[in-house]
């Protein structure tokens, strides 16, 4: 690593240098927070906690600065939404802490164990990861939550925030670190890694010094730390979430769970994007769908048969075309089509889907269990909210990100997620 910064031109060699000592910094706590006590994690979590409530008029006034610049810049609706704190989503990021320092520590459980015949016993334990780096973009909140779960999983955390956050992420980061300073962990064990854009391709190449790397934020972002890490990543997804309403469906069961789905926080990746209506229904279900929808300022992007039960509803639609069904829109958009049963509606879904979250609608017990077998996403759900798919909705405190992909980790993430295994093998002299 040394040889290789020496190479470097100066600013260049200042830049990954500070990269560098950072992890090997971060690294340096990770020993001591592989053998902290549950006490002395919960103890600390309370203890940031505690800094960051203290902390709140700075923390708003920084990200007040955050969010003038981005409206100032046209940035979208969305991800103005996602970058604003408020004095309830502080105490959410609080609360948050505080609920973790309530779970379960995952350190040390036994995955599984046995005794071989000669006597060996063998057990399969959780530890830490180590040293794991979050590249995340907007969302400050995601700051807190991810100090937060990695200090109670063992693990040291370089935390990689947006420029667009750039006031708020520093003010959270200091307070954590605050909090962490009057407590028996090292304040090292939560670092935020500030910078130009070329910081987070160094942390990308910090192979050795990174044990894992965790992307949250838009597909460009997932993308370019997927494809360019030499990191191990673990590739948390986009949204393209969709909504079958089958032929059975209960037609207030599937109104009420579209519009939570859609509405309730349109912004977020567990927001549904495509509703599919079966045919068989598509004439009383379209206009009843988009209706509902139209109360709350959803624009229709509808096929052409779709287009024919929205007319004079008094929604807005536009024609939907071949990119509508592949948009993760993260707004008050949704695409709307009719399929002729269940078989094209899994089709659909397979061509189309990210492989996050997707619902059915029906009174059938065949459909939904046929649904929930062949549809491949990281969470399905049967008459339920896809706004359901959330660590802390499935009790697993806060969540740092929800994982699309098939190895290690598949949904959301919690405590145990972040943590990995090693065998222990234990004999009495015993050779082979």
């Amino acid at each position: 690593m040394a040889g290789y910064a020496e190479a470097l031109s100066p600013t260049r060699r200042a830049m990954e240098m500070s990269v560098v000592d950072r992890a090997h910094a971060a690294r340096a706590a990770a020993v001591r927070m592989t053998t902290a006590s549950r006490g002395a994690k919960d103890a600390a979590l309370h203890a940031m906690a505690d800094a960051l409530a203290a902390a709140e008029a700075t923390v708003l006034s920084a990200n007040a600065e955050d969010v003038a610049a981005a409206e100032a810049a046209a940035t979208s609706a969305a991800i103005v939404d996602r970058l604003r704190l408020s004095p309830d989503r502080i105490a959410g990021m609080v609360q948050g802490l505080r609920d973790l320092a309530a779970l379960p520590d995952p350190v040390g459980d036994v995955v599984r164990g046995w005794t071989n015949p000669n006597g060996v016993r063998v057990q399969q334990v959780r530890v830490p990861f180590g040293v794991v780096g979050i590249i995340y973009e907007a969302r400050p909140n995601v700051t807190a939550d991810a100090a937060g779960i990695c200090l109670k999983s063992g693990n040291a955390v370089l935390l990689r925030g947006s420029s667009s956050a750039a006031r708020s992420n520093a003010a959270v980061v200091a307070a954590l670190r605050d909090g962490l300073a009057g407590s028996d962990l090292p304040a090292d064990a939560v670092q935020l890694v500030p910078g130009p854009r070329e910081v987070t391709g160094e942390l990308m190449r910090a192979r050795g010094l990174v044990d894992v790397l965790i992307p949250r934020g838009g597909a460009g972002l997932i993308e370019a730390v997927v494809t360019g890490s030499q990191v191990p990543v673990i590739e948390t997804g986009t949204g393209n979430c969709h909504l079958y309403v089958d032929a059975s469906a209960d037609a207030g069961t599937a109104t009420e769970v579209l519009v939570n789905a859609k509405v309730q926080r349109p912004s977020v990746c567990n927001a549904v994007e495509t509703v599919l209506v079966h045919r068989a229904r598509a004439d009383e279900l379209v206009p009843m769908l988009g209706r509902a929808l139209a109360a709350h300022g959803v624009r229709l992007h509808a096929d052409q048969q779709a287009e024919r039960y929205l007319s004079d509803i008094g929604a807005e639609v536009v024609s939907a075309d071949e990119q509508d069904w592949d948009t993760e829109y993260l707004s008050l958009d949704l695409a709307v089509a009719v399929v002729a049963d269940l078989d094209a509606a899994l089709a659909h879904i397979r061509r189309h889907g990210s492989g996050h979250s997707e619902t059915i609608v029906t009174g059938s017990l065949a459909a939904a269990d046929r649904f929930t077998a062949e549809v491949d996403a990281a969470a399905v759900l049967v008459n339920a909210s896809s706004r359901f798919v959330d660590g802390g909705q499935f009790g697993f405190g806060a969540e740092i990100g929800i994982s699309t992909q098939k190895l290690h980790a598949r949904g959301p993430m919690g405590l145990p997620e972040m943590t990995t295994t090693k065998y222990v093998v234990a004999g009495s002299g015993q050779v082979r």
